[in-house]
């Protein structure tokens, strides 16, 4: 859809809202454009580090904005947050997620039909049921936000598939501009979220990676007591609160009990607690009842607790974008935090084993494509989950391919053929993720590099995102203590 470019904003006016409602008095790095680009009626992307106001740049819009402000947004312990901060700021805020009782969830379709909502939540599952974007539409879009919108490129597509249905759900609440959020991604990554969600023109705003108060360390271990003994020591010598990432529930659940026996207030976070000792865990952690979470990767977006004083990775993350995300939950505050990566050259193996079922295989996509091209009236995921024994959440990965190559459509939740694929389509499409896989191969190494450098590391940092490499940090491991000869060049 062709969108005039709005009148420039009034900036007074703009100042005045950031400062009553927020008690904000001057902007940080980007925030100001990206109001602008919004405000202007463009589509945006917003490469901003954690804790660097990304949630700012779609309020202020939401009480400037004639109609709607709807932010798709993955966690519903990320949403509440977010939904306390907008009321405490006199935005009126709605929310649609799985915690709604029926009853409830009828009361606010009715609330935002009735033009109810300047700000509304809702989880990017909830935007493939055409039944939620129907009051949606009648409230009127003024701003579509995709929150952390990392996970619509492909290093995500294993976190959220209902991400890569955000581009059909834009079209149907009558394509308003689209502003994208991220904390870090790559040029590659970058490209990759504009093309996901159809939004070549928009305006990015990446304002670097550097965060000064943050000192880098990598800690080589040689086996599993001298990992143990390096991470006490780092909890030991850093009385703050601060977070342990492992990478898998069967590691969170091994760390937690041997912290706690070790005289270490610790608690738990990963996907197999039930929601209610989720919620328990992280409310311990943010009033400071817990000093340190041990938890998989599904803790931490958008935790708002400004005074982590680290984050220790007990195995290396997927790609250097995971890990400087993930590292940069420390010192929010802008005081001093450490970012400590606990090495040991086996952990590749626990990496190596998710890259290996991330994507469809093109067994898969064969097989998802044969059972919808021969169904009478199209299928829904599940249905095709079923047929072909696939798991659903993998099914939809392969839609959103077949939809994106013109070749099936959404009708409501049915997925239906429109086209057959010629033989150089096909293989395109079935080629698509085995591209992706070895991309992610490549994010894995770089990963490995960067904890095996004798270098300094925000260089590297900087390096692998595309930004120039500068002066030595002066504050990393490397650069305080130049490591012995054995350790790989940078």
């Amino acid at each position: 859809m062709e969108r005039r470019p709005a009148e420039p904003p009034d900036w007074d006016r703009v100042r005045r809202e950031a400062a009553r409602r927020f008690g904000v008095k001057r902007f940080r790095p980007g925030q100001r454009e990206l109001i602008e680009a919004v405000l202007r009626g463009r589509d945006a992307l917003g490469v901003l580090p954690t804790g660097g106001g990304k949630s700012l740049t779609y309020q202020i819009p939401s009480v400037l904005l004639p109609d709607a402000v709807v932010v798709a947004s993955p966690l519903i312990s990320l949403m509440e947050d977010q939904q306390r901060k907008a009321e405490a700021a006199r935005i009126d805020v709605a929310k649609l997620d799985s915690t709604l009782s029926a009853g409830e969830e009828r009361e606010k379709v009715e609330e935002i039909e009735s033009g109810g909502g300047d700000l509304i939540y809702v989880t990017p599952e909830r935007l493939e049921n055409p039944a939620y974007l129907d009051p949606l539409r009648a409230r009127g879009v003024s701003l579509f936000v995709v929150d952390e919108a990392h996970c619509v490129s492909q290093w995500g597509h294993d976190f959220r598939p209902a991400y890569l249905s955000l581009p059909e759900a834009v079209r149907a609440l009558g394509r308003p501009p689209v502003l994208a959020l991220t904390a870090t991604a790559t040029p590659e990554v970058v490209k990759d979220i504009l093309a996901q969600l159809g939004i070549p023109g928009a305006v990015v705003v990446n304002t670097g990676i550097e965060r000064p108060n943050l000192r880098f360390e990598v800690r080589r271990t040689v086996n599993g007591d001298a990992k143990r003994n390096a991470l006490l020591e780092l909890l030991r010598s850093e009385r703050g609160s601060g977070i342990v990432y492992a990478a898998t529930v069967r590691k969170v659940e091994e760390l937690w009990p041997w912290l706690r026996a070790q005289g270490i207030e610790a608690d738990r976070y990963h996907g197999k607690l039930r929601a209610a000792e989720r919620e328990e865990s992280q409310g311990r952690f943010m009033s400071g009842d817990s000093r340190v979470m041990v938890a998989t990767s599904a803790f931490g977006l958008g935790i708002d607790k400004p005074d982590i004083r680290f984050v220790a990775h007990w195995n290396f993350p997927d790609s250097l974008e995971t890990y400087y995300q993930e590292a940069g939950r420390a010192g929010r505050d802008g005081l001093p935090a450490r970012a400590v990566l606990l090495y040991r050259l086996e952990d590749k193996r626990v990496q190596s084993f998710f890259l290996g079922g991330k994507y469809p295989r093109r067994a898969d996509t064969l097989a998802v494509w044969t059972a919808l091209a021969s169904s009478t009236g199209g299928a829904t995921s599940r249905e095709l989950a079923r047929q072909t024994d696939i798991p659903e959440k993998r099914v939809k990965v392969v839609a959103a391919q077949l939809v994106g190559a013109g070749a099936a459509e959404r009708r409501g939740r049915k997925l239906r053929p429109v086209r057959a694929l010629e033989p150089g389509e096909l293989e395109r499409v079935l080629s698509e993720y085995e591209e992706r896989h070895a991309g992610d191969r490549e994010r894995l190494e770089a990963m490995m590099r960067y904890a095996q450098s004798a270098g300094c590391r925000v260089q590297r940092l900087r390096e692998y995102f595309a930004e120039p490499a500068g002066e030595p940090c002066g504050a990393c491991d490397n650069c305080r203590h130049p490591p012995s000869e054995y350790l790989s060049p940078r």
